[in-house]
């Protein structure tokens, strides 16, 4: 009796603690919640804004996106930071934080794998000298563009929420933050530690200089350059260079490595990509651009339009910095795509005996490292303390062969590299001066595809190239001697370009775009299969023969378009795997051939055969390329074949089946492909789904997320992220959509026609949950539904004040 007693005196007194903590949290959430109220940016009204020379009056429509007009393009500057800093500190802060790589003082120990890249290449240190580098003109701007930011965090009512949950303070921001900036972008786009490069010397020292052209092909006969140009496939390796089942092959084992917990297998590529297209049309010109990138709450873009006398443009703004990056001027439009163009090499570097000091003959023989020593603030613990041993040609990433080095030789490193020049576009006049612009623009090399009013189009690259000389720069050389180096940059003239070609019609999808001499000069970093730039090229030439005037919604279908054509041949290959003899009595194999049998031919959000004939791929992809490349793997951990333009030579290992490719826990390909069904069949099994019910679209699954959601509550986290919607598109077609990577923004627009414009977004402008623009233009962009490119109605009027 006293037991049972005191355990309802426990059961008593443990309610009313459940009922105290809840109303503990409710109350802090309510707090939190007035907080971020409280936060809120300023939408009517007026406002005072020092530093302008004359009133900036804000509109914005429904869907939150500003129309600013200044009477300087210096005032407008300071508005957009205001803006910025109302609506996106936060996301602004964890930018300038990723490039100067200091994640880790806001965030913890979880930040320093991030901040021990960006700190391998000091790009606080290099911001700095490009500002020093910048004229007195844009260095005004970007002061002035800086002075909005803090004026418009400092006019907020309290905060950004964000501090308040992380319990911080937000620091000014300065005009080197809006260098690191483009530096977190940099880290997005490019390489920053010549991964790709090590990763095809791993293949070439592991398995031999044929399985590196096989494996790792510069270019492939389904290729869909810009030139026309085509590879013929590369031939198999012999079994003299590789072989799976000789008995005497002592060929290492792979680590492990499993999917990640959303289900994404190994040989799904998700890297920074986009699509971009041109077309002209009944005498107009036309740009598509979508940009892919990991997507997060907030978006990665702001929306915005800018006007001050002689100019009026549109597009998307990279909170943190004051200038258009993608979109139109009515003269001009544009957009861009990763080019995948070679920007760093590897140096082998040799060392002395002591290791001290490295041979480097044509500096002064033997040469001390310079050790760059780091101290990184780690929230809650002791600063960590980093040292990257550097040589004249830049920092040690990697080992090469019999006790060498590899250093990293990079475009981003170069302060000369980087500068605004991107603001030029905003008075060029028409495509051909756009294009010379782009030669100089101090942004990671990217593919820019322009349209002018006058109803031309042009293709080149945008960014600073290397010249290299006496080598292509694909594996790792010595520098030892002067004979391979860089000879600066590339001028204008010696960069491909494209202008008013035949066909009016251009088109990139991080798919190598030239051949020849060209390719040789703009270099390789690990361009994607070229399918979904295949796809783009023919869906073009379709509306290019069409005897009626293209529209914006004829460009958005393409950007839209969702059709499997990349699995047409794996899907006859699962229909011949699953043979009657080999389905008959068996009920899982069964179940996937009557899932594939209607093949619906896209990645639709209600085909279940597109999710099976996909899985199968890659399944085949595991079984047959993982033995392959398990010594490259136990070489260089970070290596995957999934990086690698590996389409080809899978499917040429497929038709011709060697016996020595072939893992020796098989009997014969057929057991492979068998196998690899099985490895479907059980996926499905493992998580209770029937294939035949299991839609696309219950993979495909929006999660897309502020970066503080993982830290909350499933409740809490749902509230800051955008809805769970079903996905169509995947990464081998024009759609690109995953879970959380993909279209970052879709325009479609006419120089001097953009009424007739498009635009989509996946989110709002706002990083306010409680604002109206948090996920205001979501379901259009999950839907595909055409939005309007330019801002609309006014439904807000805020007056900034001098």
């Amino acid at each position: 009796m006293r037991a049972r007693s005191a355990f309802k005196c426990l059961l008593a007194a443990a309610g009313v603690l459940c009922v105290l903590a809840a109303a503990g949290a409710l109350a802090a959430g309510l707090w939190v919640r007035g907080r971020m109220a409280a936060g809120l940016p300023r939408l009517d009204g007026a406002s005072q804004l020092q530093g302008l020379s004359a009133p900036v009056r804000v509109i914005r429509d429904a869907l939150g996106v500003p129309i600013v007009s200044g009477a300087t393009r210096a005032d407008v500057a300071r508005a957009t930071g205001w803006l910025h800093a109302q609506d996106r500190f936060f996301q602004m802060d964890v930018l300038r934080r990723r490039g100067a790589g200091e994640l880790a003082e806001l965030f913890g120990a979880r930040g320093l794998p991030l901040d021990r890249e960006a700190r391998l290449h000091g790009f606080r240190r290099v911001a700095r000298e490009v500002l020093a580098r910048t004229s007195p003109e844009r260095r005004a701007l970007v002061e002035a563009y800086c002075e909005g930011v803090n004026a418009g965090l400092a006019s907020l009512g309290s905060k950004p929420w964000e501090y308040i949950v992380l319990r911080a303070a937000p620091r000014p921001w300065s005009p080197e933050d809006c260098i690191l900036v483009s530096f977190a972008m940099v880290l997005d786009l490019q390489d920053s530690g010549g991964r790709y490069a090590q990763m095809l010397f791993s293949i070439r020292e592991e398995l031999g200089p044929a399985s590196l052209a096989f494996f790792a092909p510069l270019g492939t006969p389904g290729d869909a350059p810009l030139d026309g140009t085509s590879f013929p496939a590369a031939p198999i390796p012999p079994p003299s260079e590789i072989d799976l089942r000789s008995p005497d092959s002592a060929r290492g084992t792979a680590p492990e490595r499993v999917a990640s917990s959303d289900g994404t297998a190994l040989g799904e590529r998700e890297a920074a990509g986009s699509n971009s297209f041109a077309l002209v049309s009944g005498g107009s010109a036309m740009v598509a651009s979508d940009m892919h990138l990991p997507l997060s709450v907030p978006s990665t873009w702001y929306r915005m339009s800018l006007k001050w006398p002689g100019h009026e443009e549109t597009g998307v703004t990279l909170p943190g910095t004051p200038t258009l990056v993608a979109g139109s001027t009515g003269r001009i439009a544009w957009g861009f795509t990763n080019s995948y163009a070679g920007t760093g090499d590897l140096v082998v570097v040799n060392p002395t005996v002591s290791s001290e000091l490295y041979h480097a003959p044509s500096a002064g023989g033997l040469l001390p490292y310079d050790v760059r020593r780091e101290s990184v603030a780690v929230r809650g613990s002791k600063a960590v303390a980093m040292e990257f041993p550097w040589t004249i040609w830049g920092p040690i990433v990697g080992n090469g062969s019999n006790g060498r080095l590899l250093a990293y030789h990079w475009t981003e490193d170069d302060p000369a590299a980087s500068n605004l020049d991107i603001m030029d576009l905003e008075d060029a006049p028409d495509a051909p001066a756009a294009m010379a612009i782009a030669h100089h623009m101090g942004i990671p090399p990217q593919n820019f595809v322009v349209a002018d009013s006058a109803g031309r189009i042009g293709w080149t690259i945008a960014g600073l190239l290397p010249k290299r000389v006496g080598y292509t720069g694909r594996l790792p050389v010595t520098w030892d001697f002067g004979d391979r180096r860089w000879d600066g940059y590339l001028k204008g003239d010696e960069v491909p370009s494209v202008l008013s070609p035949a066909g009016g019609r251009l088109w990139t999808a991080n798919n190598r775009t030239v051949g020849g001499k060209s390719l040789a000069v703009v270099g390789d970093s690990g361009y994607f299969d070229p399918a979904r730039a295949r796809q783009i090229r023919d869906d073009l030439d379709a509306l290019a023969r069409s005897p009626t005037r293209a529209a914006p919604r004829d460009l958005l279908s393409i950007q839209l378009d969702d059709r499997a054509l990349f699995l047409e041949r794996w899907r006859t290959l699962l229909l011949d795997t699953l043979s009657p003899d080999r389905v008959s009595g068996n009920p899982a194999r069964a179940r996937l051939l009557e899932t594939v049998q209607t093949w619906e031919g896209r990645a639709s959000i209600g085909s279940a055969s597109y999710a099976v004939v996909r899985a199968y791929r890659l399944a085949v992809a595991r079984r047959v390329l993982d033995p392959l490349f398990a010594p490259c793997v136990v070489r260089l951990p970070q290596f995957t074949w999934a990086a690698l333009n590996y389409e080809q030579a899978l499917e040429s290992v497929l038709e011709a089946r060697p016996a020595h490719l072939l893992d020796p826990s098989y009997k014969s390909w057929e057991d492979l492909l068998v196998a690899s069904a099985d490895d479907v069949a059980r996926s499905y099994a493992r998580k209770g789904i029937d294939p035949r019910t299991a839609t696309w679209g219950q993979r495909n699954r929006a999660r897309i997320e502020h970066p503080l959601a993982a830290a909350l509550p499933h409740w809490a986290a749902g509230w800051l992220s955008m809805p769970a919607e079903a996905l169509a598109g995947d990464t081998n077609m024009p759609r690109v959509q995953g879970p959380s990577y993909g279209a970052s923004e879709r325009f479609v627009v006419s120089p001097g026609h953009e009424s007739e414009g498009i635009f989509h977004m996946p989110g709002g402008q706002s990083s306010n949950p409680l604002s109206p623009y948090f996920r205001a233009g979501y379901g259009a962009w999950v839907r595909g539904d055409p939005t309007p490119f330019l801002p609309g109605p006014a439904k807000h009027t805020l007056d900034l004040a001098p």
